[in-house]
């Protein structure tokens, strides 16, 4: 017979997946934030993404956490791959998925097959896996999977410039949803990016100012 194990090893893991819509994240960067074109250094960092991500792996499972499953969607309907960024998010462990669409609609195929990931997740959360699940993305196309995710009793977090998220999907905050800002919390640019926004009084640091 196999060793006697204790009540208290007997600890299923919770996975963290990270679910990153790529176009989005870049495309509120460039036009909402910055204005223009984001250089390459002023985008995230994804490596210090990641990280974030498998911290809170680690909170959650008092720091036995596994390594986040990362997903990195990007669209290929054109056929082509920048494959010199594809092997880079490869090297810091993300799991690059080019999608391609049929070519005859406009299809948003990375809205598509986030759609379908996050679906199925909740599938596997309504029947009884628990699971911490992170989206990339400013979009309210997610709403419906988000909601389903929450009511299954999954943790729900967005990363995203929190002044830009969809206001649908940061109203599900009040049943649970978590927002955690690319710039301020996950701490994914080397250098401040400018940025206006309601600075609540109790975390105004004049010293970020001056």
């Amino acid at each position: 017979g196999g060793a006697f194990r204790p009540a208290s090893m007997c600890v299923m893991s919770t996975p963290t997946y990270l679910l990153v819509d790529g176009e989005n994240i870049d495309a509120t960067l460039g036009m909402s934030v910055l204005g223009r074109r984001p250089e390459p250094e002023e985008r995230p960092r994804w490596d210090r993404v990641l990280s974030f991500c498998d911290d809170l792996s680690d909170a959650s499972a008092g720091g036995q956490g596994d390594d986040t499953i990362a997903l990195f969607f990007l669209n290929a309907t054109s056929g082509h791959m920048p494959m010199g960024f594809v092997q880079a998010l490869m090297a810091m462990e993300y799991r690059p998925l080019p999608l391609a669409g049929s070519g005859e609609t406009e299809e948003k195929v990375v809205d598509v097959g986030i759609q379908r990931t996050l679906d199925a997740l909740a599938s596997r959360a309504e029947s009884g896996h628990r699971a911490q699940v992170l989206l990339g993305s400013h979009d309210g196309d997610y709403i419906p999977q988000v909601e389903r995710l929450l009511d299954a009793g999954a943790y729900v977090g967005v990363l995203c410039f929190r002044e830009f998220l969809n206001a649908q999907l940061a109203g599900l905050v009040e049943y649970g949803l978590v927002i955690h800002d690319l710039e301020e919390d996950v701490d994914a640019f080397t250098s401040p990016l400018p940025r206006v926004r309601i600075i609540p009084l109790d975390e105004f640091d004049p010293l970020k100012f001056i």
